[in-house]
């Protein structure tokens, strides 16, 4: 359908779906892989405000910044390979995605104030809406659903 008004055409219900923002990058797991993705996840949040006009405060960019750090974080210390980070976004939610070589699933460990270390996937599972493990053929999948806005 369209709609005219002062001699402008103006399509209406658009039936065109619209794709979600992807983007992915695959680090070797080199000191500063870590601060990369970070920078890459930036990048990314940058665009999703640009091309989805997403709402996106300083609060959810650390949130999601955050996740990518720990899950980034623990592909390069459990796994012996490279890596590879893979954003998906709307104006919604943000898909944090990483894939790494080993096949063994994140443990995820009770709540311990004093336990040193080992927090990365509680971390995770605190600032996401869903959280999942997988096997896949090269290793596993970590992946982390992050709500935009309230």
């Amino acid at each position: 359908m369209r709609e005219h008004l002062d001699e402008v055409v103006i399509p209406t219900h658009f039936d065109t779906p619209v794709e979600p923002l992807r983007r992915a990058s695959h680090y070797t797991g080199e000191p500063g892989s870590v601060t990369e993705a970070r920078a890459f996840g930036e990048l990314f949040l940058e665009q999703l405000r640009s091309e989805w006009c997403a709402s996106i405060d300083g609060r959810t960019t650390g949130d999601v910044l955050l996740v990518v750090s720990e899950l980034v974080t623990n592909a390069q210390r459990h796994s012996h390979g490279p890596y590879i980070l893979e954003l998906e976004g709307t104006d919604t939610d943000v898909t944090v995605a990483v894939y790494d070589s080993s096949a063994a699933l994140p443990r995820r460990f009770p709540k311990d104030p004093g336990r040193i270390g080992m927090h990365g996937l509680e971390i995770v599972h605190a600032l996401a809406t869903r959280v999942t493990c997988e096997r896949v053929p090269v290793g596993k999948r970590v992946t982390a659903v992050v709500r935009l806005g309230d």
